[in-house]
């Protein structure tokens, strides 16, 4: 087996246990109907995610070796783990830096169209399975 699923994988139970904690602190806080949680751990994990990217981009001070770790266990597997929406705002910011101003629209307004879309889509599919009436 490669070593980088064992870093994803040990990376995303990690991050998905973060999220689970720091959701529940979060709830415990604010005891709101908004889903504070959920932004908390999207905004956060965002700005871990730029954080980490900044480092391990080719032209950053980590060394190839430390940038494939980092890249594998903190971005792909913490961070995956913990929101997946920080690879969709590392990736927009990408596109943002490169100037691809078309393909960062795109990318949000698809994300959340085509998503609220599926989400919906599969409520009503399990609603048709779930339903005892």
């Amino acid at each position: 087996m490669n070593i980088a699923y064992l870093w994803v994988a040990l990376g995303g139970a990690l991050g998905s246990v973060a999220r689970f904690w720091i959701n529940g602190l979060v709830i415990e806080q604010t005891n709101a109907t908004f889903p504070w949680g959920t932004l908390v751990i999207n905004v956060t994990g965002s700005f871990v995610i730029g954080v980490i990217g900044a480092l391990a981009i080719p032209e950053g001070r980590m060394d190839s070796p430390s940038r494939q770790f980092a890249t594998q266990f903190l971005m792909i597997g913490v961070c995956g783990g913990y929101t997946t929406f920080s690879s969709f705002s590392l990736q927009t910011l990408n596109l943002l830096r490169d100037r691809e101003w078309l393909y960062a629209g795109g990318n949000v307004l698809l994300s959340v169209i085509l998503c609220m879309i599926a989400v919906w889509l599969g409520w009503l599919l399990g609603s048709m399975f779930g339903s005892t009436k």
